[in-house]
C-alpha cells in the first residue's frame, strides 16, 4: 500500500499560548510514536505546498480570507479570534500549508501516485465555516480538498467521514445541501459547538452520542448507520476528518474510545473504499489533545491505511 504522510515544519510554528491544548507538541508526539512503532518505513513523505487563493475560495468567502490575512498580519504576539482561538505571526502560513497538504494529497491519490494519505497538519479545520474561524480552526482543510476533488478534478460524488468528538459544524456549513457530498459523523452531544442536531441537510448523517459512550457502541453506529448509507452513495473518494479526542484518556471530552476502536473504524472505512472507490482516502488530522493517546491512535490509523495492520 502506498500511503502518503503529509506534514511540514510550518505547521509547528503556529501556537496559541502556553498551556493551550492545540499545541505544536501534538505533531511531535505523533512523530515520536511513528519512530517508536517502526512505522516510518511504510510511509511516503511528499512535499507540502502552500494552498492557493483560488483553492481556498472553493470553501471560503473572499471577504473572510481577506479578513484572515489582515488579522494574521501581526508581527508579534497574538490576534484573538474568539476566547480559545488565536493567531500568531506564523498562523496564516501554517493554515495555508495545512490546506495545501490536503489538496496535494487529493491530487496524488487521484493521479495514482498514492493509494491513500494522511495529513499530519495543524491548525485543524473542521470548525472553520464559510466565513468564520472558530474552535482552533481557520481554514477547513477537508472541505477545501473535497471541493477541489469535485470542482477541479471532476469527481461526481465524495464522502466526508468525521470521527472527531466535536461536531464538524464548519464542514457542515460549507457542504450542507451539496448533493455531490455525503457527510457522516458522530460526536458527543450536548457539547461544543452545540450544533448538528437541528434539522441537518439531507446529505448530512449526524449521530449525536451522549458522554461516556463506549467504543463498542460507536462501532455499532459505524456498522449499522454509516456504512449502509456510504455504500448506497458510492463515493468516488473518501475524506476523513480524523479527530482522536473521543479517546477515553482525552480530558477535552468524555467518550470512551481506545486505539483499537480507531483501528476498527479506519479498517471499516478502508474496506468500503476498496469496494466502492479504488481505495481512495485522504485523512486530515483534527482534534486529539492527550499527547500519548493521540500518538498511539494515529499510529493505529496509519497502520490500517498503510496495510500493515495485524
Amino acid at each position: 500500500m502506498r500511503t502518503g504522510y503529509y506534514t511540514h515544519p510550518d505547521c509547528s510554528r503556529h501556537e496559541m499560548g502556553q498551556d493551550h491544548p492545540e499545541c505544536p507538541a501534538r505533531l511531535a508526539a505523533i512523530e515520536d510514536r511513528l519512530i517508536s512503532a517502526g512505522l516510518d518505513w511504510a510511509l511516503q513523505r511528499p512535499q507540502v505546498p502552500l494552498a492557493q487563493e483560488q483553492q481556498l475560495e472553493l470553501a471560503h468567502s473572499a471577504l473572510y480570507l481577506a479578513e484572515l490575512r489582515d488579522r494574521g498580519s501581526v508581527e508579534e504576539g497574538y490576534a484573538w479570534i474568539d476566547p480559545d482561538t488565536l493567531m500568531n505571526p506564523h498562523t496564516l502560513r501554517a493554515a495555508l500549508r495545512a490546506a495545501g497538504a490536503a489538496v496535494a494529497a487529493t491530487d496524488a491519490v487521484l493521479d495514482g501516485e498514492l493509494d491513500n494519505a494522511f495529513c499530519a497538519v495543524r491548525p485543524p479545520g473542521h470548525h472553520a465555516t464559510h466565513d468564520r474561524a472558530m474552535g482552533f480552526c481557520f481554514i477547513n482543510n477537508v472541505a477545501v480538498a473535497a471541493r477541489h476533488a469535485l470542482d477541479r478534478r471532476g469527481l461526481e460524488r465524495v464522502a466526508v467521514v468525521d470521527f472527531d468528538v466535536h461536531h464538524g459544524n464548519g464542514t457542515e456549513d460549507i457542504l450542507a445541501g451539496d448533493s455531490r457530498v455525503l457527510m457522516v459523523s458522530f460526536f458527543q452531544h450536548p457539547f461544543y459547538p452545540y450544533s448538528g442536531t437541528e434539522q441537518p441537510a439531507d446529505n448530512m448523517l449526524n449521530v449525536p452520542l451522549p458522554a461516556y459512550t463506549s467504543g463498542a457502541q460507536v462501532r455499532e453506529v459505524v456498522a449499522h448507520r454509516w456504512l449502509p448509507r456510504l455504500r448506497e452513495f458510492a463515493p468516488q473518494m473518501i475524506f476523513i476528518s480524523a479527530g482522536f479526542d473521543a479517546h477515553r484518556e482525552d480530558d477535552m471530552a468524555q467518550m470512551g474510545l481506545v486505539e483499537s476502536d480507531y483501528a476498527w473504524i479506519t479498517r471499516a472505512i478502508r474496506d468500503l473504499a476498496d469496494e466502492v472507490c479504488q481505495g481512495r482516502i485522504v485523512s486530515c488530522l483534527e482534534g486529539g489533545y492527550n499527547l500519548s493517546a493521540l500518538g498511539r491512535s494515529v499510529v493505529e490509523h496509519l497502520r490500517v491505511l498503510a496495510g500493515v495492520d495485524s
